[in-house]
């Protein structure tokens, strides 16, 4: 039987079609792939369309506490551009980590506005193994503090430091209380404390409790020899961790990301108090926002925390994985006080 474009037999067989496809894209058993080598070009024109929140009701504005402030799609003409598994924006510029090992550098566009503007895209100097082989340098996570920048590798189970100005590595170290962690599932989230200590999040190693892994470094987790505390981190049921940030008031706000063949994707987050400096202390919060369809989301991977004019805003950025049926997305939502 031929089906229509438009029947709702088609329309689910597409649905579960891309849903595949965007499965093996995160799949833990994904193979390390060569770069395709591509010249080192810094410039990189960015082109941002303006997106609703819910693509079926466009009025639709408000998420729990979170009120929506304005989301683009993003392109690029630079083939390096996306991959966005981290993000830090402060002063009217984001800072994007891809998880290939590159810095992707813009200007915030205005809500509503369509924009073109131009950017830059940075390769990592120094990492671990060869900077052509995507599983080499499999960059999750990031905190930026003054002029440094702290990168966690997933598939190294490694932290690297480096200069915020032109990249170049300071310090790094392979944990050995990272050493166990799954190959595909350790450092996603990185969080700087107040007090100097950090906070690094495995995606999906388990626990015992049924907890996934999180290390409280004493120091810099990026020198060799710094204590840490193993902790645990209770995410919302089926879903892993994907980023973190501190709000304004010190308490730690959590991104969190599903997958299933029949609902796609979706993301949660969570608000947490951080942890006390003990053994074993579990990570557990409150859900305060769930995005799923039609909600414009793609795979959630980036967060960051901004002030404007005494309001806080979050700004999430998605993971196209560099696949072309996926999207680079940017959302921007103000969190009310609660």
């Amino acid at each position: 039987m031929r089906l229509s474009d438009d029947s709702p037999v088609r329309r689910n067989g597409v649905r579960i079609a891309l849903a595949l496809l965007a499965f093996l894209s995160l799949t833990t058993f994904a193979p390390a792939r060569l770069i395709k080598p591509v010249p080192l070009v810094r410039a990189a024109t960015i082109s941002f369309t303006p997106i609703p929140l819910d693509r079926e009701d466009q009025a639709h504005t408000r998420l729990g506490p979170l009120v929506y402030r304005g989301g683009w799609e993003m392109r690029s003409d630079n083939p390096r551009f996306g991959g966005i598994s981290a993000l830090h924006v402060a002063d009217g510029q984001a800072t994007g980590l891809s998880d290939a090992g590159w810095v992707i550098r813009f200007q915030l566009p205005r809500p509503g506005k369509a924009s073109v503007s131009q950017g830059s895209i940075d390769m990592l100097v120094g990492g671990p193994g060869s900077p052509n082989i995507k599983s080499d340098r499999d960059s999750e996570s990031m905190t930026i503090a003054g002029a440094q920048v702290w990168i966690g590798f997933e598939r190294r189970n490694a932290i690297w430091r480096y200069a915020l100005d032109g990249l170049r590595s300071q310090s790094h170290a392979s944990p050995k209380a990272m050493a166990k962690w799954q190959r595909n599932a350790g450092p996603e989230a990185i969080v700087r404390l107040p007090s100097g200590r950090f906070l690094v999040f495995s995606e999906h190693t388990m626990r015992n409790d049924g907890t996934s892994d999180v290390l409280l470094f004493d120091g810099d987790p990026a020198v060799p020899g710094t204590q840490s505390l193993s902790l645990g981190y209770k995410a919302p049921e089926g879903y892993d961790v994907t980023d973190g940030a501190l709000l304004p008031d010190g308490r730690l706000l959590l991104l969190n990301r599903r997958f299933t063949i029949w609902e796609g994707v979706s993301a949660k987050l969570v608000v947490a108090p951080v942890p006390k400096p003990m053994p074993d202390a579990v990570i557990s919060g409150e859900e305060i926002a769930t995005f799923r369809a039609p909600i414009n989301i793609d795979n959630m991977e980036g967060l960051s925390i901004t002030r404007e004019n005494g309001r806080t805003m979050l700004w999430l950025a998605s993971d196209d994985n560099y696949n072309p049926l996926q999207r680079s997305l940017l959302l921007k939502f103000e969190l009310l006080d609660r």
